[in-house]
């Protein structure tokens, strides 16, 4: 469960109550709420924080992010409501801040919560280290003011929606990665995240019964073949896949998926080009192995 709390102003906002009774086998004493506290947009501390608790089984975590909270005003805001919570709960709230002014954090501290600081926990020996005061300048990672890298996040982006799906075959001489694989096996969102994260112009071809009865790649790839790399999928998850998009269909029934994967699989192997299985990996472990092993340059961080 993720919300995100907007302070604009003065008043404090009614902290919402969290909706629905616990999972089963969850009971109400396991919940926990966390909040994530930032002087920008709350991406960061949000991404180093939930992989912090995930690594704790049977606790029903309830994520809370409160993000553009530069001010002391907005700081005391966000302790009436994680003080709230811990009354209504009867457990200290975990509060992940990602605050760089000094005051706000002063009073961030005052909550009845545990208080995770991520940014004053590294900033300080990192200084010690490089000899040098950090610039406490608020929002630097999510800044558009690195205008190459911002240049760099938008034109990947836009090309990779324009060579989504096999769209058309102009341009594709400058992709950086052409993704091959059939229908629903997770081209689309690696593709769009490798523009996003990485900068990458990523586009991406399914790969069609004609291509898979041939057994070899479209024509229009095998001139850049050295960057094509393949998602398969397991069928019994491609067949789940397409059932809910078309039901009943050819498309979707599970002899068919299983022709097209081992088909497809058949051919990539024949191709000689690299594959990933995506049924048991996230869309980050996908895109980061890709990244790696095709030796590709990140041009965005």
């Amino acid at each position: 469960m993720l919300r995100c709390i907007k302070l604009n102003g003065p008043t404090t906002p009614h902290f919402p109550p969290a909706r629905g009774s616990p999972p089963t086998g969850t009971p109400m004493s396991h919940r926990r709420r966390v909040f994530f506290v930032s002087d920008r947009t709350g991406l960061t501390v949000e991404a180093l924080g939930s992989s912090l608790i995930t690594q704790f089984d049977g606790i029903d975590f309830v994520r809370v992010t409160v993000p553009f909270v530069d001010s002391v005003d907005k700081a005391r805001e966000v302790v009436a409501q994680v003080n709230a919570a811990h009354r209504e709960s009867g457990k200290r709230p975990l509060v992940f801040s990602s605050l760089v002014n000094d005051a706000v954090r002063e009073e961030i501290d005052k909550v009845e919560g545990l208080v995770l600081d991520v940014f004053g926990k590294f900033i300080v020996p990192l200084e010690q280290e490089l000899g040098q005061n950090s610039m406490h300048a608020v929002g630097k990672s999510h800044s558009a003011g690195n205008a190459k890298d911002y240049n760099h996040r938008i034109e990947a982006i836009n090309y990779t929606l324009s060579h989504d799906d096999g769209v058309t075959h102009r341009g594709l001489e400058e992709a950086d990665l052409i993704l091959v694989g059939v229908s629903r096996s997770g081209k689309t969102p690696t593709s769009l995240y490798m523009a996003m994260q990485f900068g990458i112009k990523a586009a991406n071809y399914p790969l069609i019964p004609e291509d898979l009865e041939a057994n070899r790649l479209p024509p229009s790839l095998m001139p850049l073949k050295e960057k094509v790399w393949g998602l398969t999928i397991q069928p019994e998850r491609l067949h789940q896949i397409r059932k809910e998009r078309r039901p009943d269909s050819k498309y979707a029934d599970l002899a068919n998926c299983r022709y097209e994967v081992a088909a497809a699989e058949k051919l990539m192997r024949q191709a000689d080009i690299p594959f990933l299985d995506s049924t048991t990996k996230s869309i980050e472990e996908i895109a980061t192995t890709m990244l790696h092993e095709a030796q590709l340059v990140r041009r965005v961080y």
